[in-house]
């Protein structure tokens, strides 16, 4: 039997990587360092204190992604008070 390379606890027929183990390896294709700076900076600390962590890191990105939306539904409220 094949063990995936990266876990080594799954059993692999066909690749080198479990399910789960492809998609880290797919977020590091796209992310490359900043994985690894995540992985440091959130995994390293107790529970609560990851989960301060993660809400920091992703403050900036949950705000963006507000402004998108609200930019874009702008547009739509006033073509909707047009009819």
């Amino acid at each position: 039997m094949f063990y995936c390379s990266l876990c080594e606890n799954e059993t692999c027929y066909i690749s080198k990587f479990c399910s789960k183990c492809r998609k880290i390896k797919h977020y590091l294709n796209l992310y490359n360092e900043r994985v690894y700076e995540v992985l440091d900076n959130v995994l390293s600390r107790d529970i609560d204190k990851q989960n301060n962590k993660i809400q920091v890191e992703i403050k900036d990105e949950i705000k963006n992604k507000e402004e998108k939306i609200e930019v874009y539904k702008v547009p739509q409220l006033r073509s909707m008070s047009k009819k």
